[in-house]
């Protein structure tokens, strides 16, 4: 019952916006100055009256659609109760002229011809009147029996003239029935405003939130987007049949079977209805490739995890702004249809946006987890090459029906901009699955993973900016508008500019990162021993290792990936900073590594092995060039194995300063 109801609720909405619709076609000018034209007192006499009907239709009909759907249903029984006493009148008419026509005044039994004439018309019309009644909801069938009235007049042998009499009065009753009906449900929608009104000020709709909520209530009661696409279909099946009725099928076959849809969608969108049902059709086809991408992807688990911005959304929305700005309404059905065609190619293009993003992570996440399903790989490869090719047939297909200019070239700049994408996507998985392959990993593969996508955003950049330089000239030496100008602004900043920033800003935090990385000490075979753990970011055994001067190990590449993101230490969060080389550093040859803050108690500072006026550990150099290397190895050794070398920072980093009172108590 509830799938009833909402299948109703969107049907029985359906014919108001179809007539909507209709109403917005018709010229009402255009019939006003033809009855000027025919009589100048005939305009006078009829234009208010065709004006007021042209605004009263339109406001029955949006009544009608906001209407609940209990009152939809009645209304519906009502109109269709009508046109069954309609038809039955129609019955009894038909009845009469027959029986003036053959001219037989006798008893109906006594004639064959006559009685099944009889027969026939008086079983239509008790099933019609029965009808009327299961659709009132009463049992006076009496009540919608006046039309009958001809037939009984027949069965008591009345002269045909009497038949005549009587069917005109059968209709006058009938027709006082529903007037006195009408009128005793005029203020109906009056009632039903009051209710509306009434409930509106009981929610206190003047308040923004509450008046959203209203909103957003009555759309989704409504189901707004599935009634305009409902709408829109319907209109669309109209126009192919008409179309193929008229004769235009044959010629479309010379012009192609795209053409022939575009000529017909087109002619779908020539009011503010229709397009907005189109704007819904194609959020709803977009939501299904999307879909559809996700399933074939990653299953149907995949399909549950919805995005947002994965809705089909942004391209009804695109389409609709599109259309709304280039004036699509006003235009020729020819100009219209090649208008169209362009704003069509730039959702799909949008479309394929989408998709790409939904495909990225997951080629990635199969090569980089070590997946070895042949089916899922052949997925993910199968629709990169669709999303590699695609775009490119694309752009050499609508590069045939138009001549190059800056918008033509927007277009395709995007499609290859999705290919390079793509490009970027296929190297980066084959790295991981060379990877994959190979007995020991690549050291170096984060780096090169850097530079194929660093090559792939210049080349999106170069592309972009040669988008940007041929709109320029094109302002300059060719034809000039605001809106030329307007969207070489805008695809300078978002495609030039902050592609260029942060292309710049993402190098100068590697460049930043490598250097902290190269400023730190590594760790020798002795500390690595001793400190006897996993790299606390990869949770790997470490071979090689860089120590921070707040005392922490870490692989060097781990790291390095670490402060891409930010600049502290993963454990203590403090601040990682270039070395600065002091005087007795800069005297030595080889770094002095840092030691650790968790040592034993056994390492305590010794007597004169702290500066009274920096705090900081005495190493005592080696100025003899023939002093033993060994020894000069076993004192950095121990200087690296103690705590008495690890500074005490405060909360900006900085060190700690001990007073000539604090060091005589550590003499002490």
């Amino acid at each position: 019952m509830p799938r009833l109801e909402e299948l109703a609720n969107v049907a029985l909405r359906v014919p108001s916006i179809l007539v909507l619709d209709l109403l917005y076609k018709c010229d009402i000018e255009g019939l006003t100055e033809h009855l000027k034209a025919k009589n100048e007192d005939m305009l006078f006499k009829y234009k208010y009256v065709i004006w007021n009907m042209y605004y009263l239709c339109h406001l029955i009909n949006m009544v009608v659609l906001v209407l609940p759907l209990r009152h939809i249903v009645t209304l519906y029984l009502h109109i269709l109760a009508a046109l069954l006493l309609y038809m039955g009148h129609q019955i009894s008419k038909d009845y009469v002229r027959e029986e003036l026509h053959y001219g037989y005044e006798g008893a109906v039994y006594l004639d064959s011809l006559a009685f099944n004439r009889f027969v026939s018309a008086m079983t239509s019309q008790i099933i019609l009147s029965t009808l009327c009644a299961f659709l009132m909801k009463t049992r006076k069938v009496w009540l919608f029996s006046a039309h009958m009235l001809p037939l009984l007049a027949r069965l008591c042998a009345a002269p045909h003239t009497t038949l005549l009499t009587v069917n005109t009065f059968s209709m006058g009753l009938t027709g006082a029935g529903i007037t006195l009906f009408l009128l005793s449900n005029l203020f109906v929608p009056y009632r039903l405003a009051r209710a509306a009104y009434s409930e509106l000020l009981q929610l206190e709709v003047i308040e923004l939130y509450r008046l959203l909520a209203v909103g957003i209530s009555l759309w989704n009661q409504f189901a707004v987007p599935v009634l305009f696409s409902v709408f829109w279909f319907v209109l669309f099946i109209v126009q192919l049949c008409s179309d193929i009725m008229s004769g235009n099928a044959a010629s479309a076959v010379h012009q192609g079977i795209m053409f022939f849809l575009l000529t017909s969608v087109s002619e779908c969108c020539a009011t503010p209805y229709s397009l907005l049902g189109l704007t819904f059709v194609v959020s709803y086809l977009a939501l299904g490739l999307l879909n559809l991408c996700k399933f074939y992807l990653g299953g149907y688990a995949a399909v549950q995890n919805e995005n947002v911005m994965h809705r089909g959304v942004t391209e009804g929305v695109t389409l609709l702004l599109l259309a709304l700005q280039t004036g699509l309404l006003d235009m020729q059905a020819l100009q219209r249809t090649f208008l169209l065609s362009i704003i069509l190619f730039i959702v799909v293009t949008s479309t394929l946006q989408s998709m790409i993003e939904i495909t990225d992570p997951i080629i990635l996440a199969l090569g980089a987890s070590r997946n070895r399903s042949l089916w899922k790989h052949f997925r993910g490869l199968s629709m990169c090459l669709l999303l590699l090719v695609f775009p490119v047939f694309m752009a050499y297909k609508i590069s045939q029906f138009f001549h190059m200019d800056f918008w033509l070239l927007i277009l395709v700049s995007s499609c290859m901009l999705t290919s390079l994408q793509v490009i970027g996507t296929m190297l980066i998985y084959s790295l991981f699955m060379v990877e994959l392959f190979r007995s020991d990993p690549i050291e170096s593969l984060d780096e090169v993973i850097y530079w194929v996508n660093a090559v792939s955003r210049v080349l999106e950049f170069v592309v972009a900016l040669c988008v940007v330089a041929y709109g320029t000239w094109e302002s300059l030496f060719g034809e000039w508008s605001w809106m030329g100008a307007s969207v070489i602004i805008i695809h300078s900043y978002f495609n030039v500019w902050l592609r260029a920033q942060s292309g710049w800003r993402s190098f100068l935090l590697r460049q930043e990162a490598a250097k902290k990385i190269n400023s730190l000490p590594r760790a020798t075979v002795e500390q690595l021993q001793q400190h006897n753990d996993v790299c606390s970011i990869c949770f790997q055994e470490m071979n090689s290792a860089v120590i921070t001067y707040c005392g922490h190990f870490f692989h060097g590449n781990c790291l390095r990936k670490w402060l891409y993101v930010q600049e502290t230490c993963p454990m203590c969060h403090q601040t990682v900073r270039p070395s600065v080389p002091s005087q007795s550093q800069t005297s030595s040859d080889t770094p002095v590594a840092p030691p650790h803050r968790d040592m034993g108690p056994e390492s305590a500072p010794q007597e004169g092995d702290l500066n009274m006026d920096s705090g900081m550990p005495r190493v005592t150099q080696q100025n003899d060039a023939s002093s033993d290397p060994s020894e000069q190895q076993e004192d950095r050794k121990s200087f690296g194995d103690g705590d008495c070398g690890t500074e005490e920072k405060d909360q900006m980093g900085e060190p700690l300063r001990n007073t000539p009172q604090e060091s005589l108590k550590i003499r002490e």
